[in-house]
C-alpha cells in the first residue's frame, strides 16, 4: 500500500507550554481504517484537529501525499465530520442547498448538481423528504448524515470522523458503521475514526492507536491488538469498555501505569 499521510514528531503546547500532544509519529496507508482511542482529554481530537490542517502543532510536521485533481481547488482533500454538527451544518439553511454548494467548491461548473447530490444522498440512505429540511428540522442522526453529504460533495481523500457514535443508540451505532465501511471500499476514501467505542473500532478499523495522556502508547492491527494487548493502560481500557475492572483497579488505574521496559 502507498503512504497518503506520515506524521512526524508532533507535538502541541498549550497554557505556557502545558503538552497535549508528545511526539506522535504514525504513517497511514491508502485506504487504510485507522482508529485512535483514549480517555476523554487524551489528545484525540486534537491530534484531527492538526491532520485536518485546522491547528498548527508547537512542534512536528504532517506529511499529505499530493492527490491529483486537488491542486487549484479552495477546499481541502482531507476533511472531518466534527463530533458536534453544528460545526458542519449551517442550521438554518436546507440540507439540499448546502450540499449542492459544497459540490460547486470541489467540482467547479457541474453539469448536473441535482443528479450528482441524489447520487451522494441516496448512497447516505437520508430521504428526500429530508432534503429539503433546515439542519434544526432533523434529529442528531439525520444532522449527521446531512454533514456526511456534505462532506462527500467535495471527494474528500481522506476523512476524519471525530467520535462518530457517541450521541447515536446501538442499533444507529452499527447503521453508522455499515455507511462508513461503504465510504471506504465503495468511495475509496481513507478513513480516521477517533472514538473511545472500543467494540465499534474493533469492527470499523484495520489499524488501532492508543493514547494516553498525549502520548502513544500501542500501535498495531487491530486484531492483534484487541487479542493481546501489550500495554497496561490498553488492558485498563479493555476492562473498563468490559466492566471488569475491580475496584483497586478503578482508584488506581490508570494513574499509576508505568511504561514497559
Amino acid at each position: 500500500m502507498n503512504h497518503l499521510l506520515k506524521a512526524e514528531n508532533i507535538s502541541y503546547n498549550i497554557d505556557k507550554g502545558k503538552p497535549i500532544l508528545s511526539n506522535i509519529s504514525f504513517e497511514l496507508n491508502k485506504g487504510e481504517i485507522l482508529g485512535i482511542a483514549g480517555e476523554s482529554g487524551s489528545g484525540k481530537t486534537t491530534l484531527g484537529k492538526i491532520i485536518a490542517g485546522l491547528i498548527t502543532p508547537s512542534e512536528g510536521k504532517i506529511t499529505f501525499a499530493k492527490s491529483p485533481g486537488w491542486e487549484n481547488t479552495k477546499v481541502s482533500p482531507i476533511q472531518i465530520l466534527f463530533q458536534n454538527n453544528g460545526e458542519t451544518l449551517n442550521p438554518f439553511r436546507r440540507i439540499d442547498s448546502v450540499v449542492k454548494e459544497a459540490l460547486k467548491l470541489r467540482n467547479g461548473v457541474i453539469i448536473n448538481p441535482e443528479e450528482e447530490a441524489d447520487k451522494i444522498f441516496l448512497s447516505l440512505d437520508l430521504k428526500e423528504n429530508l432534503r429539503k429540511r433546515k439542519g434544526y428540522e432533523l434529529s442528531g442522526g439525520e444532522q449527521q448524515r446531512g454533514a456526511l453529504a456534505r462532506l462527500l460533495a467535495v471527494k474528500p481523500v481522506l476523512l476524519i470522523l471525530d467520535e462518530p457514535f457517541s450521541a447515536q443508540d446501538p442499533d444507529s451505532q452499527y447503521n453508522f458503521l455499515d455507511l462508513f465501511k461503504k465510504i471506504n471500499s465503495q468511495r475509496g476514501v481513507t478513513l480516521i475514526c477517533i472514538s473511545h467505542n472500543l467494540r465499534i473500532l474493533k469492527e470499523l478499523c484495520n489499524n488501532l492507536l492508543i493514547i494516553y495522556r498525549g502520548s502513544i502508547v500501542e500501535r498495531g492491527k487491530c486484531a492483534t491488538i484487541f487479542n493481546n494487548p501489550s500495554h497496561p493502560y490498553t488492558r485498563f481500557l479493555f476492562k473498563a469498555d468490559n466492566y471488569k475492572l475491580s475496584h483497586d483497579e478503578f482508584r488506581n488505574e490508570p494513574y499509576n501505569i508505568q511504561e514497559p521496559d
